[in-house]
């Protein structure tokens, strides 16, 4: 049975995959766009990668306006959606917390506020370390009563980015809590390209990764040998999302979108290395020590990593068993990821590279 979906963040690399599949399914999709002419060669990007141009029609607005600055005519538009999934962020080291609480935590505050006044269920894209207790209470962030946490300090500590996600995430349950709406969080690991095509753009993490790896700035491995740097497939982690967004048990349920045998950090550098062609660094520093390196001036440029991105590597293993048990509900696998790596890291090599 087909549904109608609202979607921000559609261009993006996960929202173009979601269009994709969702689309492929005969499900008429909305786009939340800044500038609607897009819509062609959104369109254009989603044929190529299997969905249906067809059913994707665009809806002009702002996740940074107040109301998403959305028209009348689009707001009864998007009242005939089902589910609201919400991709839209902006991702980058550095962002000020102005900056980012503008666009991360008020855009999707705005997004829930729509969801709950038109009695839509909100599909939130979160991310892995919120599932990682023993971090959050580390940064500060009170867990029992996140409203207690001084957020501004839990931003010093791990960025703008990371702190407005954190912040977003315990803003918006609060909010359709409040509200008694219902929302699904889907907490993916970092997110590797398709499967099958290795599709994925320019600046995903995973594709800087593989990019700094060929270009030789990976000095050393940041970490001991128990650290790791975990994986999604973008076709595993957009299958699940529409799974449990359409699913009514996974009403104010949260899940992780995550490969558990995702190889360490060492063993994945290996792995990309050798489809490069390239040396792999072999040699370990300590997380602490790197992060004390890259404050000196012009270091982290020379080196291309961001002492923000450090604090997504970790020995912290997690709690899979809301996973396992919707895989086995929803008969969903995840694919070979020693190919899915090798794909991904070709066609960053073959295209992303190239742009």
């Amino acid at each position: 049975m087909s549904a109608e979906c609202f979607i921000t963040g559609g261009s993006g690399f996960v929202g173009q995959h979601l269009l994709s599949r969702l689309t492929a399914k005969g499900h008429k999709t909305w786009v939340l766009m800044r500038t609607p002419g897009n819509i062609e060669r959104l369109r254009e990007q989603v044929g190529q990668l299997g969905g249906n141009p067809a059913f994707i029609h665009a809806v002009e607005g702002d996740i940074s306006r107040e109301g998403l600055g959305l028209s009348e005519a689009d707001k009864q538009n998007v009242s005939s959606a089902t589910v609201i999934f919400h991709l839209a962020a902006q991702f980058s080291w550095g962002l000020t917390l102005e900056r980012a609480r503008a666009i991360n935590v008020q855009g999707a505050l705005s997004v829930a506020k729509l969801a709950a006044s038109q009695r839509i269920r909100l599909l939130m894209v979160g991310g892995f370390m919120l599932q990682n207790l023993t971090h959050l209470n580390s940064i500060g962030v009170d867990i029992t009563c996140p409203e207690n946490t001084d957020w501004p300090a839990v931003y010093a500590r791990v960025g703008g980015y990371e702190g407005s996600k954190l912040e977003s995430h315990f803003a918006v349950i609060r909010y359709m809590q409040d509200a008694d709406a219902d929302y699904t969080i889907v907490h993916p690991a970092t997110v590797c390209g398709h499967s099958e095509n290795g599709h994925i753009l320019e600046g995903q993490p995973f594709s800087e990764l593989i990019r700094n790896l060929a270009q030789g700035q990976f000095k050393a491995v940041p970490g001991s040998v128990r650290h790791w740097l975990p994986l999604v497939s973008v076709d595993y982690l957009v299958k699940m999302m529409i799974c449990v967004a359409l699913d009514p048990f996974m009403a104010n349920r949260q899940v992780l979108a995550l490969y558990e045998r995702t190889p360490s950090l060492q063993g994945m550098l290996l792995q990309i290395a050798k489809t490069l062609d390239v040396k792999a660094p072999r040699r370990h520093v300590p997380i602490g020590l790197l992060r004390s390196l890259l404050t000196i001036p012009g270091l982290a440029t020379r080196f291309a990593i961001s002492a923000e991105s450090l604090n997504f590597i970790q020995v912290q293993r997690f709690d899979m068993g809301m996973s396992r048990q919707l895989e086995r509900k929803y008969q969903l696998t995840h694919p070979n990821m020693t190919r899915a790596i090798e794909n991904t890291v070709r066609y960053v090599k073959d295209y992303v590279t190239k742009q």
